[in-house]
């Protein structure tokens, strides 16, 4: 206090009212993953935790699409899969990851069709398979974006040029947002493309980094192999996950089951340069065209313009002018052409050794015009293309409920379970689940719950569950509950560091208090907390002889002590019917 020793009049200002607690973020996810490059304006990202917030930053910063191409190969009429292959094509990826550092062996799948190629009574089945690696973190932002997300981290852990997924790598891009405090949710949706063996330590270093290292972050985790019924061969795969994730910090996380069909890859990305063997696509192509011109009626004038125009297109499209592009891609429509396998077979034969003459780049301009000029003549063209596209749309559902987190927290507040809501950009999941296969995945002897997304007539696809793994525990068992005492520790502890140092008296307690009080009223105000009064949802002790004793004050410590009454969902509503007699 200021010593007057001049005359005079001095003003004295006093605080009146305690420091306000601000709440804390609770919905900006940190995505880790592989992308085209990872650059600000010269300045390298890769490995730096980077902010964007919308999925044009995204292209910005890290650029595209992968340049992922598909061989169409033929699937032997003795192994080809009875069940439709929209149920295992993304689980067929997960389950035989191209390249990584993955040492085991996966169990073994049944082969996968992709799509039945010929006239009614002589179909016969294909499957594309992909050359490299499918990175998957692209498409996750789109998913992201399309269900609600907003301002979230970016962990650019190597570029498509690699050819591999590592765990080592994705491992350290965990480790690099020990640094960063604003993210609260964690997902590495390249994860499933590693071995199981390695998908599972990625997973527990996801746990680990949000329940032991920072406690103040969520793990969203997808299932590895998830697009496969749990029936199918191979292995059930929720049981898998659930030996692989251990039993450290479950309730830290979350699982989803199974993968979607999203929408997200449109029919303008696609095209003929996904295709790595365009001999094979020029053979179905050509055979199509015979059927035109060997029917067992006569063949009309029309219909030999049209082959014609067939041949000239297919000329186009093995001949070497298709192998290249003139520039580098910047969206899914636009990837680069592949060096196709037909060149070779299509140039005409020579009878000397004249080297060929070396192909040319085919520009933007005509891989659309010859596209489009496939797509209008052929019909196996279009079916191909179709079926590719369905494939790439396999995607796990983690990025996706990421956004659903964001939207609902933005809408409702973080104590409101992200359930009972559809999935934006989502077609259908690729397994039905029914009422009894769910109750194993919801409540297990385990205890590690994983949430299934069911696709219900007249609703859509939703989201059916909102447990974290750690489903035995009544304290948290529902992820809104573990979610919302993060924001609420976050906040407290945050506003908390203005009295470090402070006198450790009666004045300081109150204040704290007070403090404490005014933020979790509001938060009950906005339903937050349960009870009737703030009373009933929640207690505040501080203070000597309450939760601390002289001792205590001695060593310099203040100890607060929060009971709340966190709201919990209503996860099953029972209703009772009796009947009772007739009164007039």
């Amino acid at each position: 206090m200021a010593q007057y020793k001049t005359p005079g009049v001095y003003v004295v200002e006093q605080n009146a009212f305690p420091n306000s607690v601000v709440e804390v973020a609770t919905a900006v996810p940190a995505f880790i993953g592989y992308t085209q490059f990872a650059d600000n304006k010269g300045t390298p990202l890769a490995g730096t935790p980077w902010r964007i917030s919308s999925m044009a930053e995204f292209l910005m910063y890290f650029g595209g699409p992968p340049p992922t191409t598909y061989s169409l190969d033929a699937v032997a009429a003795a192994t080809a899969p009875a069940k439709p292959a929209a149920d295992a094509a993304a689980g067929d990826a997960a389950a035989a990851p191209a390249g990584g550092d993955a040492a085991a062996t996966p169990p073994a799948r049944p082969v996968v069709t992709d799509l039945f190629i010929g006239a009614q009574g002589a179909r016969k089945p294909f499957k594309f398979t992909p050359q490299g690696i499918e990175y998957l973190l692209y498409y996750s932002m789109l998913l992201f974006f399309q269900n609600g997300g907003g301002p979230c981290y970016i962990v650019s852990v190597g570029t498509y040029d690699g050819g591999s997924v590592s765990s080592d790598d994705l491992i350290k891009g965990i480790q690099s947002l020990v640094k960063e405090q604003e993210p609260t949710m964690v997902l590495v949706p390249d994860a499933v493309r590693l071995s199981r063996q390695d998908c599972a330590s990625v997973q527990k270093e996801m746990l680990m980094h949000c329940g032991y290292t920072m406690r103040n972050r969520f793990a969203i985790l997808d299932v590895f192999g998830g697009a496969w019924d749990r029936q199918a061969p191979g292995g059930d795969c929720i049981t898998d996950f659930r030996d692989d994730v251990g039993s450290s910090f479950l309730d830290f996380g979350a699982g989803y089951y199974p993968w979607v069909n999203t929408s997200i890859v449109t029919e303008k990305d696609i095209d003929f340069t996904k295709i790595s063997n365009l001999s094979q696509l020029q053979t179905l192509i050509t055979a199509e065209l015979d059927s035109v011109l060997n029917p067992p009626a006569p063949v009309s004038p029309a219909a030999q313009a049209k082959a014609a125009q067939v041949k000239t297109v297919l000329a186009k499209l093995t001949g070497g002018d298709a192998a290249k592009t003139d520039a580098a891609p910047a969206g899914a429509a636009d990837a680069a052409a592949p060096a196709a396998e037909g060149d070779a077979a299509a140039a005409p034969a020579k009878a000397d050794a004249t080297a060929p003459a070396k192909p040319t780049a085919m520009t933007k301009a005509a891989i659309a015009d010859l596209h489009k000029t496939l797509s209008v003549i052929s019909a196996v063209y279009v079916q191909v293309l179709q079926a590719l596209q369905k494939k790439i749309n396999l995607m796990p559902p983690a990025a996706g409920m990421a956004g659903l987190y964001t939207l609902v927290d933005n809408t409702r507040g973080v104590w409101k379970a992200p359930a009972n809501i559809s999935l934006n950009g989502v077609v259908s999941p690729c397994v039905n689940i029914s009422n009894a296969d769910q109750e194993d995945l919801n409540v297990p002897t385990t205890g590690k719950s994983v949430n299934a997304i069911r696709s219900f007539i007249g609703e859509g696809v939703m989201v059916w569950g909102a447990r974290t793994l750690d489903g035995n525990s009544l304290d948290w068992r529902y992820l809104s509950v573990r979610r919302t005492m993060i924001m609420i520790e976050e906040s407290l502890r945050l506003a908390c560091k203005a009295y470090v140092f402070e006198p450790n008296t009666a004045n300081t307690w109150v204040t704290i208090k007070s403090m404490v009080g005014n933020f979790l009223t509001s938060v009950w105000k906005r339903g937050g907390l349960a009870g009737a009064s703030p009373d009933d949802a929640f207690q505040v002790f501080v203070g000597l002889g309450e939760t601390m004793t002289g001792e205590d004050i001695l060593e310099g410590m203040l100890k607060v002590t929060v009971l709340v009454a966190v709201s919990r969902p209503a996860e099953f509503i029972e209703l009772t019917f009796q009947q009772q007699m007739q009164k007039s």
